[in-house]
């Protein structure tokens, strides 16, 4: 990963997850490269973004989106870069300028 101050990924939502991100199905964003927790700096990961997305693009509804562990919560299907994130680590994928990250959600009304 680069030093560099920010990183550019594309977030994509679907399933319903557009409704709660102003309904916009892409947004192009930039996140801090790097998170601070007190006097440590870590790459920023996904558990990190998902973080920085409540705080700054979720428009409504938090509940439907994060769960009470501080991940996404259940029924919430995330791809990074087209893999599930099961295979690329999950909350603790460090994220890469570039990177792809989709939420699917799969659970639906009937």
């Amino acid at each position: 990963m680069t030093m560099s101050e920010s990183l550019a990924i594309e977030l994509q939502f679907s399933g319903g997850m557009e409704l709660l991100f102003d309904n916009k199905k892409t947004i192009h964003t930039k996140v801090p490269a790097h998170f601070r927790q007190g006097a440590d700096s870590h790459a920023v990961t996904i558990r990190d973004l998902i973080g920085w997305m409540a705080s700054h693009l979720l428009k409504e509804r938090p509940e439907l989106f994060i769960g009470p562990d501080g991940s996404v919560r259940s029924g919430i299907l995330v791809l990074v870069n087209g893999a599930d994130w099961e295979l690329e680590g999950e909350l603790e994928y460090e994220l890469q300028d570039g990177d792809e990250i989709v939420f699917i959600s799969t659970l639906h009304g009937g």
